[in-house]
């Protein structure tokens, strides 16, 4: 009886400071913030007026390339990597695989307002200073529409966990577990250093940063990581990818599980028996 009192006096406690307590700092530590929001709905539905691929390969052709490669078709880039570096402080992705990995009216809000796709405004105002892309907010709808059905047209029909990365993250952030630097060093041009992200899952876990890859400025408003405008399904490739250097021995670990909980289970089991027996020669 008295090992029951103990017993009953511990739970009431554990689960006082669990239900009282943890919230509570749990809220503070890890304030709410929304779901993350793979239709982008606070965009402009630019996509809505269809566009033509034929006439977006003509488009891009003619406004695009003079800083992007489109490899996939054959399409330098007409600036080399050194210029564009000197110039804009990074070198602007090739275009291959946007069409995929990208949300198509998030990808056509970017090329008309970088700044606004990105939430970028609060520190790009377009008058004190510039963001590295220009926006193209004189081009029409269905023009940049048209662009991105061509980008969809060309883009790869699936990318691995690890080349979805490269393309999202890879220009900005370097996986060193993996050996993988970041492509161009965007310190200068946002006045800060973006982070290695080889132990960010086991940092940070899953359910962050499926809200912040989606939109930082939910979790650190101000900084000067852009939204990154990724499907749903790419952004848990990339997430998945975290998981497989980061935190590589995750599915050993689960399988694991159940022989280690079964394990305690006798042990508690064991244990009763063998406090019966010496309560018992006590009595």
């Amino acid at each position: 009886m008295k090992e029951l009192k103990i017993f009953g006096v511990v739970t009431f406690f554990t689960l006082v400071t669990y239900w009282g307590v943890e919230p509570l700092a749990h809220s503070i530590f890890h304030p709410h913030v929304e779901p993350a929001d793979f239709q982008f709905k606070d965009l402009e539905k630019i996509t809505e007026t269809k566009g033509d691929a034929t006439k977006g390969k003509e488009i891009l052709s003619q406004n695009c390339v003079g800083c992007h490669s489109v490899e996939k078709v054959g399409i330098p880039a007409q600036v080399d990597k050194q210029t564009a570096i000197d110039s804009y402080g990074v070198f602007p992705p090739d275009l291959s695989t946007a069409g995929l990995i990208y949300e198509s009216n998030y990808l056509a809000n970017f090329i008309k307002h970088p700044t606004k796709a990105g939430k970028l405004e609060h520190k790009y105002d377009g008058v004190n200073k510039f963001y590295i892309m220009p926006d193209y907010s004189w081009m029409s709808n269905e023009d940049i529409s048209s662009i991105v059905e061509y980008l969809k047209s060309i883009a790869p029909a699936k990318l691995s966990n690890k080349e979805v990365f490269v393309d999202a993250c890879g220009r900005c952030h370097s996986m060193k577990y993996d050996k993988l630097p970041a492509v161009s060093d965007v310190t200068k041009v946002m006045a800060s250093t973006p982070p290695d992200l080889s132990m960010m899952i086991r940092s940070r876990g899953e359910h962050y940063l499926t809200t912040f890859i989606n939109d930082p400025q939910k979790h650190l408003h101000g900084t000067a990581m852009p939204r990154v405008g990724l499907t749903e399904e790419a952004q848990k490739q990339v997430i998945t990818y975290l998981e497989e250097i980061g935190d590589s021995k995750k599915a050993e670990r689960e399988a694991i599980a159940p022989y280690v909980l079964g394990f305690l289970g006798f042990m508690i089991f064991i244990s009763l028996l063998w406090k019966r027996e010496v309560w018992n020669e006590v009595k």
